[in-house]
């Protein structure tokens, strides 16, 4: 079958090219380069448009992670708490995490106004970029057909088309490190210092968006250039060099200028124990994520995993394994294959260097989040997609190159035993989903009977040479791959909503907090905000009978100020009608908690103790002061005392000078005259 012979030798680029006519360009747009398989073009745009699907169907069930909903909303209310990352437009306290994302949504929500597709078309946008962009990436080192590969596996990997309907940082996360693969791998090629340096700016603004988690390929990055560049060796140690310095000031600025500013003029850094980005970023999103609670480095990371127990066979558990894990055997054997094949090619072979860029991506990834200690959601392994999914396409052209030219020697059995391996694995995972639709029956029939006809027609094929039955058998194994994960996808995408602090695909599966769609997520929009433009994040569509304020207000209603004190519908109602004036709304414990209330009312409100109520961000000290300047008026503690979100210095003074407000439990009133 031609459409499968492997691609021409990449041709050396050029400091100078030719520009193309315009016309030509827009052509080339839906037909291809010259050289490309007719079907190369139309099969990509098929593919981006089932990505487009897949993120965007439905959007308006989507309620997204209340938490950075309610920042992204701060950030259209003050330029200060955008800037920030702020949970509240007051700017009390930061989320845990730098803002770049955030402003990716942002500026999207100030030009469109805030609603439900406003902050997640972003997310589809980058989401589909990043197949586009990695069906490039593979296409020019493997041809068309690994590139296409590739682009589907990407776009059916389960918790990528969870977390891509979702306004959790990690699309932006995926498409800033592939850009920075694109240039590396541009940088390896041409052997030039610029390409490099843009490879290690994309990093950097990754970096600012989910800070250490946007290193984990920089080892591999560091290698292949090393390796593979097309330069001397003097020129290449430079040249990283130049771009060490370039990531780090990427990286490093936001923070710099945050932590130069008086603590008195910006926020307070959520997630650090001393108000600073820096042990945020060595800290609670640094080691505290690897070592846990055991980290030495003052990690406030509790060791909470909603993915199962670290281990390295931790990607196929009940909770991971119909996430990520469903070509992750075909990946890794291909990856081994591909790269004996390769060999004896010279250093700076292109391909071999992207097999070592795309398979260090895809083992550096494994491994860290296999073994990671600390906070865990399944939603962070998207990352890892982009590897398995080139690894896939580039890994399974070269197997297949080699079952048709050296089966003799072998080879010929290695693509049809992968093909195997995987697809039983994918009759497991369909199997734990037995039950939870006929979707994932459907699906287990087909992989059983399309994995066997690949197993059988490729190994019948080694023998025969014929090539019409190769390719058929080829194109079997891809549908056996595929559809497991496909299942899992299309189930995610049709189902009424996910779990937006932590979004899983397909049937829930156990993991913590809501693991699988329909687990709802909190939020709502701010009711009469007067952000209009769109319907408001998590309000049904139009003619429901239900508001934005019913539902964030059943969110709210009965979480609990974090310190024992419920906080409802009710008692936002009574606080905004007595304000009086007041900067922020209420002081609760939680940025849970905190959350929910500026969505449901539209105001500011404090933040005492964080995302898991152990930030100091609240001392007696600076509550006196809020309180004297009238910035302030009400606070829920617990009626307990002491305790989570604040010291137990704050709540005892709180029930001590303050005023009850006896229809709400825990809620208390602070004046001016109440400070001494």
């Amino acid at each position: 079958m031609t459409t499968l012979a492997p691609p021409p030798a990449p041709a050396q680029e050029g400091r100078h090219r030719a520009a193309a006519p315009p016309a030509s360009r827009m052509r080339r747009l839906f037909t291809g380069a010259p050289g490309d398989p007719r079907w190369a073009r139309p099969a990509l745009w098929a593919i981006l448009l089932l990505a487009t699907v897949l993120y965007a169907w439905n959007l308006s069930s989507v309620t997204g992670n209340t938490f950075y909903n309610a920042a992204v909303y701060s950030g259209t209310r003050s330029w200060k708490a955008f800037f920030f990352g702020a949970l509240d437009s007051g700017s009390f306290i930061t989320v845990d995490k730098p803002p770049f994302a955030l402003w990716v949504m942002g500026l999207s929500a100030r030009v469109f106004g805030y609603g439900t597709w406003q902050l997640t078309l972003p997310m589809v946008a980058v989401g589909t970029g990043s197949v586009a962009l990695l069906y490039r990436l593979v296409k020019r080192d493997f041809g068309a057909v690994a590139g296409t590969i590739a682009a589907l596996t990407l776009t059916l990997t389960p918790i990528t088309v969870a977390i891509t309907r979702d306004t959790n940082p990690d699309p932006v996360l995926v498409l800033l490190m592939l850009l920075g693969a694109a240039a590396l791998l541009k940088a390896v090629r041409s052997g030039r210092t610029m390409p490099l340096v843009w490879s290690a700016v994309a990093i950097g603004f990754a970096f600012n968006t989910k800070m250490m988690q946007a290193y984990v390929v920089l080892p591999v990055f560091f290698v292949v250039y090393l390796w593979a560049a097309n330069t001397s060796l003097g020129r290449r140690i430079r040249n990283l060099a130049v771009a060490t310095v370039a990531l780090v000031v990427s990286s490093a600025w936001w923070m710099v200028i945050v932590d130069l500013l008086p603590a008195s003029d910006r926020p307070y850094i959520g997630g650090s124990t001393d108000n600073t980005v820096w042990d945020l970023v060595i800290g609670y999103n640094g080691f505290g994520r690897i070592l846990g609670a055991s980290s030495s480095v003052g990690s406030q990371g509790n060791g909470a995993s909603f993915g199962g127990s670290s281990g390295i066979y931790r990607m196929f558990n009940d909770i991971m394994g119909g996430q990520i894990s469903w070509l992750i055997p075909f990946a890794a054997i291909a990856l081994v294959g591909a790269l004996v094949l390769r060999g004896r090619a010279p250093r700076t072979d292109a391909r071999r260097a992207a097999l070592m860029l795309w398979g260090g991506w895809f083992v550096l990834h494994y491994l860290t989040f296999s073994l990671a200690e600390g906070t865990f959601h399944p939603y962070y392994v998207t990352a890892m997609a982009p590897g398995i999914a080139a690894l896939s396409g580039a890994g399974g052209v070269i197997l297949y190159g080699a079952l048709k030219e050296r089966p003799a020697v072998g080879w010929g059995w290695v693509l049809p035993g992968a093909v195997a391996v995987s697809a039983v694995w994918a009759v497991v995972l369909l199997r734990r989903a037995s039950g939870s639709g006929t979707v994932y029956t459907v699906a287990e029939v087909v992989v059983a009977l399309a994995g066997a006809a690949a197993v059988l027609g490729l190994a019948a094929g080694r023998f025969t040479r014929r090539r019409r039955l190769i390719g058929l058998a080829s194109l079997a194994a891809v549908v056996a791959l595929l559809a497991g994960p496909a299942a899992y996808s299309v189930s995610t995408a049709t189902t009424a909503s996910t779990n937006g602090t932590n979004p899983t695909a397909g049937p829930s599966t156990g993991g913590g907090m809501g693991g699988g769609p329909g687990g709802g997520g909190m939020g709502g929009a701010p009711s009469g905000s007067g952000v209009g433009g769109g319907q408001s994040m998590g309000q049904p569509p139009t003619g429901t009978g239900s508001s934005s304020r019913s539902q964030a207000g059943r969110s709210a209603e009965g979480m609990g100020g974090g310190m024992g004190g419920g906080v409802s519908s009710a008692m936002i109602t009574y606080l905004k009608k007595h304000q009086d004036g007041a900067t922020w709304l209420v002081a609760v414990a939680t940025d849970q908690t905190a959350s929910s209330i500026i969505l449901e009312s539209g105001q500011p409100v404090i933040s005492m103790g964080g995302w898991s109520g152990s930030d100091n961000a609240m001392t007696l000290a600076k509550l006196k002061s809020l309180v004297k300047s009238g910035k302030l008026h009400y606070v829920v503690v617990s009626s307990q005392g002491g305790g989570q979100g604040t010291d137990s210095a704050v709540s005892t003074w709180v029930k001590a000078h303050g005023t009850a407000v006896s229809a709400y439990s825990g809620l208390y009133r602070l004046d001016a005259s109440d400070v001494a």
